[in-house]
């Protein structure tokens, strides 16, 4: 049962440092984002290809992640809040570019 408890405990702490490292992805790119927001000709047609497909991975790897059983309530919340995150830097990012 020791053994289990601290499988899951790992677990839990790659599950942890994966939405972090999605959290500090997605704030990277809203930063970026921001920074060309005022600036029509930074949207080269290669730079607002490649953040669009990152914005991509992002939703995609995002959206896929389960929520394991024994994460607590504070990482399902963290899961729906980097979705709703995402979701409103794609809308930023294509008034951004328009």
């Amino acid at each position: 049962m020791l053994r289990q408890k601290d499988m899951e405990y790992s677990m839990l702490m790659a599950h942890r440092q994966f939405l972090s490292g999605l959290e500090k992805s997605v704030d990277m790119l809203k930063d970026e984002i921001n920074e060309v927001e005022g600036i029509r000709e930074a949207c080269t047609d290669e730079w607002c290809t490649s953040r669009e497909d990152f914005l991509d991975y992002l939703h995609k790897s995002i959206y896929a992640i389960s929520e394991p059983r024994w994460a607590d309530k504070e990482d399902s919340e963290k899961i729906h809040e980097l979705r709703n995150r995402v979701k409103d830097l794609y809308t930023h990012f294509k008034g951004a570019t328009a």
